[in-house]
């Protein structure tokens, strides 16, 4: 059996279950091959009549927390071409943590996992909170499916729930953030050739 590497698609739908986007991961055979869940990668968000209106841009990172190069990283870009936001990984010893960050990188949320990132049991919580830690504003979750799916197949489903008047950069910052932390469970779960389901409250994008 030829192990074939291919490249990340997703559906993000609203709360009603309603596709509403369509994700697709572009990158080439050799650097799939070569990097595996490390590679760099673009990932390109398409309204329903297929005009791109988000691009996350991640680069290479290997999974060496306790190195600043390597702590990981998304870039997002709406409309295309124009940066509006960073996602970066905090250092922490055993705690997935990371920085929201708008167009000119200043820190504007926080968000905070849980040290296992194990979902065969339950949903795994990802907080988004206020910088000082005291508030919750949001949350993304890798979203359990059933033990038979989680185990068998490369089938996920992630859900993002915030506030709904937090303005639009945000939310499609927030957007990037839940495809950084699919691209960790890829990396520690050794999964590709990934498919999945994205459920948010992005109901419209206007820039």
């Amino acid at each position: 059996i030829i192990h074939i590497e291919t490249n990340n698609k997703y559906e993000i739908k609203n709360r009603l279950g309603q596709k509403i986007y369509f994700a697709a991961e572009d990158t080439d055979c050799c650097t799939r091959y070569c990097f595996g869940g490390f590679r760099p990668f673009t990932v390109r968000i398409l309204d329903l009549i297929g005009r791109e209106v988000i691009i996350l841009e991640r680069p290479l990172r290997f999974n060496w927390c306790c190195i600043p190069c390597c702590l990981q990283e998304i870039e997002i870009h709406a409309p295309p071409g124009i940066p509006i936001g960073y996602v970066t990984q905090i250092r922490h010893p055993f705690l997935p943590k990371f920085r929201i960050q708008n167009e000119n990188r200043k820190d504007i949320l926080r968000i905070i996992g849980a040290c296992c990132m194990c979902s065969y049991c339950g949903d795994v919580d990802f907080e988004i909170k206020s910088l000082d830690g005291k508030n919750v504003v949001g949350k993304i979750s890798k979203q359990f499916t059933g033990i038979v799916r989680e185990i068998c197949t490369n089938y996920s489903n992630f859900g993002i729930q915030f506030p709904a008047d937090v303005d639009v950069k945000t939310k499609a910052v927030m957007l990037g953030a839940c495809f950084l932390i699919v691209s960790f469970f890829l990396l520690i779960l050794g999964i590709d050739g990934f498919s999945g389901i994205i459920r948010n409250d992005l109901l419209n994008f206007t820039f």
